[in-house]
């Protein structure tokens, strides 16, 4: 077998889905790029850390396949996912978190999102998924209602007669306001459908055939809007799909802390850094409510255990502000969620001080840096705890 690097030469600078297998051919990861060489070159560079180092260590074979854009790479992605459950995918072993794209059985179907958890399969025409990032699935389906658009509407809303926004700019085909036939509508379901399972080239030949009756019964307007659909489909713009240029990927750091006063007003907190930076709008608090008494560690579990039920994206390294018990506290949960994340914590010690590490630190993440979560951290849940004792005071 030759070995990863030299596989990792033979991929083209191309959107596409890769997939990582073991010694033993078992697939344990897959993902999309929108430049197949240099993404999963990134991983395999030397500088990797957290997760993508851990991956590094195990592939043994790299596979692809190509695409023409990175939505269609989205949805072959999630095809995979389905079909292997590799174990290196977020939340593998618990896909309730996931979302899948519904497509319902009613007389005018209608296109939803839904995680898991909440999916009701009795009234389902279709169901494509899971999509590991609510962002990704969300900006293709905006995308493909602006070619094809749908309805959300239910049997009443339909009922009532009445155009909605949506239908005001184009994205509702009109179902709201009886603007659409039965008939006409299932044509866009079934080309949305036939979308999601990775036909784009049937769909465009079926719409050029279309095109084609429509212009020689001279309905020219009718065969300009489906030219317009052919169009757009063989554009399709995967900026608003992959938001940020595919570099190598920063390594992405969460920081927890909390605060208390005897356990009253207990207050957890979770900072995030890409790299050496704070990336505050993605900061979260969470008030503790299960401990009652002054019980740092079990605090820290309860927060760690709550963020990992949020559909959030994961890290490659978690710090926390404390020693053993705290560090242990966050394997636990992480164990309980089917995750393999480093942990490391720093012990603060009296007035701060003291900066004893706990657990190993990833190559590639200074030292420096961990502090700096680990003071944001600590800052963060003060301010939230003072915030809820001023609001108990008021």
């Amino acid at each position: 077998m030759k070995s990863v690097q030299e596989q990792i030469k033979k991929l083209p600078d191309t959107p596409g889905v890769y997939i990582f297998k073991n010694d033993k051919e078992k697939v344990i990861y897959v993902g999309k790029a929108a430049n197949l060489k240099r993404r999963v070159g990134s991983y395999f560079s030397g500088k990797a850390a957290g997760k993508p180092a851990i991956i590094y260590k195990e592939t043994k074979r790299v596979e692809f396949e190509k695409t023409g854009t990175v939505i269609e790479a989205l949805i072959i992605e999630a095809n995979l996912i389905k079909k292997f459950s590799p174990k290196y995918n977020v939340k593998e072993k618990d896909d309730r978190s996931f979302l899948y794209l519904v497509i319902t059985k009613d007389d005018y179907p209608r296109v939803l999102l839904q995680r898991g958890r909440g999916l009701n399969k009795k009234n389902v025409r279709s169901v494509f998924g899971p999509f590991i990032f609510s962002s990704e699935i969300r900006s293709a389906l905006r995308i493909v209602r602006k070619i094809f658009p749908f309805s959300t509407h239910t049997k009443k809303e339909i009922e009532g007669g009445r155009p909605c926004f949506y239908r005001q700019i184009n994205l509702c085909p009109g179902t709201c306001a009886g603007e659409i036939g039965k008939k006409k509508y299932l044509k866009e379901v079934r080309n949305i459908e036939l979308f999601f399972k990775g036909k784009k080239k049937k769909i465009v030949s079926n719409l050029k055939k279309e095109m084609k009756r429509e212009s020689e019964n001279m309905e020219y307007e009718k065969a300009g809007e489906i030219k317009r659909k052919i169009n757009l489909l063989s554009h399709i713009q995967d900026i608003a799909v992959l938001k940020k240029e595919e570099k190598e990927e920063k390594v992405r750091i969460e920081g927890y802390d909390v605060s208390n006063i005897s356990g009253s007003l207990a207050a957890g907190a979770m900072v995030v850094f890409e790299g050496n930076f704070p990336r505050k709008k993605e900061y979260r608090k969470f008030k503790i409510r299960s401990i009652k008494k002054p019980d740092d560690i079990k605090m820290l579990k309860e927060v760690a255990e709550r963020r990992l039920k949020n559909d959030w994206k994961l890290p490659h390294l978690i710090l926390v502000d404390g020693g053993k018990g705290q560090v242990s506290a966050v394997e636990d949960a992480l164990k309980k969620e089917g995750l393999d994340i480093p942990v490391v914590g720093i012990a603060k010690g009296k007035n701060r001080k003291k900066e004893e590490v706990v657990g190993r630190i990833p190559s590639g993440i200074k030292k420096e840096t961990l502090v700096k979560v680990r003071d944001e951290a600590h800052r963060f849940a003060v301010a939230y705890h003072k915030n809820l004792r001023k609001k108990e005071f008021l």
